[in-house]
């Protein structure tokens, strides 16, 4: 299957269905001993490090946060290995408080084309002085290495020739599993995140090739869930339980409540967006007691609006896309949105809004194939057609 096959099949199925509910790898007959290096790890509690050291930083093949003292620990996490028999390694620090209290997990590279995701993180994590903290920070920045390092977004898996998995619908992964990713996934879930976790946040990005507002995707139904993501001052929260396999539903079905930010357009570092989620994470921070201090900004001072539904405007021709509404634009049913033309400038086809709502993403490409997403619009289903569904 294509990237863009692919790309297209699952958007097209979260903005119009909003999935509910990957199926699990098959386990190999090898015990799991046997996908470890044969070296006898030097191990410190339930941290486990390998003995390598990588551009001066040791390597862990598990963490346990509690083994570590109070201060500011940066780690390579020994993942999958290469079909060279190297590894791939994700960049870990964490950040113990030297009082005891509440584990955040900070989580960015699921997807490697996303970057503002990394450096919100970056500054989230230099503005905490351990000697003030109380609990810990574990930061995962590159989490699907090898997307990261080709700015992708999916997976390059050279198992079946190669493959472009996409990472977060594998979740919480196999150790065991016939294919690398599935395995990187249960390695990172097992030894990395599930026991050093209370509450984690997995930032995200729209896929290349889209743009979006400052939002969340977040299962609103869990109040341990809203009370976060209502911290955040953004413009929208899809209150929606998205794909079976992203990483916030494993973490939630492990009993750590989990959301997902989505910080505007992919590939760049947004620096009028990314302020607005390093306020939001610290606010959680302070919300939980990590950090002391005032809650800053929240979505009821940027008047956040939230929806459970999606509707998407999707090509019916090939050909070059004018789009004639901005993100977070109110627009109303039947309104024209879009109009596409063909190489000599003829109008093949011309779009409306199918539903009132705002617009939440937008296309960025000017070409666009049949059958490709070019706009969708979040909305309230509870809110009857032609009713005040738009907040101000």
């Amino acid at each position: 299957m294509t990237q863009d096959h692919e790309e297209g099949f699952d958007r097209r199925d979260f903005m119009i269905a909003s999935l509910g509910a990957v199926s699990a790898a098959a386990a190999l007959m090898t015990s799991p001993a046997m996908a470890q290096d044969a070296a006898t790890p030097k191990t410190e509690g339930g941290t486990v490090f390998t003995g390598d050291i990588i551009s001066g930083k040791q390597v862990i093949s598990a963490l346990d946060i509690e083994t570590l003292e109070p201060g500011k620990h940066f780690f390579y996490f020994q993942g999958v290995q290469m079909p060279t028999g190297q590894h791939w390694y994700v960049s870990v620090a964490v950040t113990k408080g030297e009082k005891p209290g509440k584990r955040v997990g900070l989580i960015s590279g699921v997807h490697g084309d996303e970057m503002s995701p990394i450096h919100t993180i970056q500054k989230v994590l230099a503005e905490l002085d351990p000697a003030q903290m109380s609990g810990s920070v574990l930061a995962v920045f590159d989490l699907s290495r090898p997307a990261v390092e080709d700015m992708t977004r999916r997976w390059h898996n050279s198992g079946r020739g190669m493959d472009l998995i996409d990472m977060n619908r594998l979740f919480p992964g196999n150790e065991n599993a016939p294919d690398a990713p599935v395995r990187h996934a249960g390695l990172v879930f097992n030894r990395l995140l599930r026991n050093n976790l209370d509450y984690a946040i997995d930032f995200h990005t729209a896929a290349t090739g889209m743009d979006a507002t400052s939002f969340h995707l977040a299962r609103m139904d869990l109040p341990e869930v809203r009370a976060m993501a209502e911290l955040y001052p953004i413009d929208h929260i899809f209150d929606n339980i998205a794909y079976p396999g992203i990483l916030p539903n494993a973490l939630i079905d492990a009993g750590i409540p989990s959301f997902t930010p989505e910080i505007g357009r992919p590939r760049i570092f947004d620096h009028e967006m990314i302020p607005l989620f390093v306020e939001g994470t610290m606010n959680v921070l302070k919300y939980h007691g990590v950090i002391a201090g005032e809650i800053g900004r929240t979505g009821k001072d940027s008047g956040v609006f939230i929806g459970d539904a999606m509707a998407p405007v999707i090509t019916t021709h090939g050909g070059f896309v004018e789009l004639l509404v901005e993100l977070n634009e109110a627009v109303e049913a039947g309104q024209k949105v879009a109009i596409q033309r063909n190489t000599f400038g003829e109008v093949v086809a011309e779009y409306t809004a199918p539903r009132s709502g705002e617009v939440l993403a937008r296309r960025t490409d000017a070409t666009c194939e049949e059958g490709m997403i070019i706009l969708s619009f979040l909305f309230d289903s509870t809110v009857p057609e032609g009713g005040d569904q738009i907040v101000e």
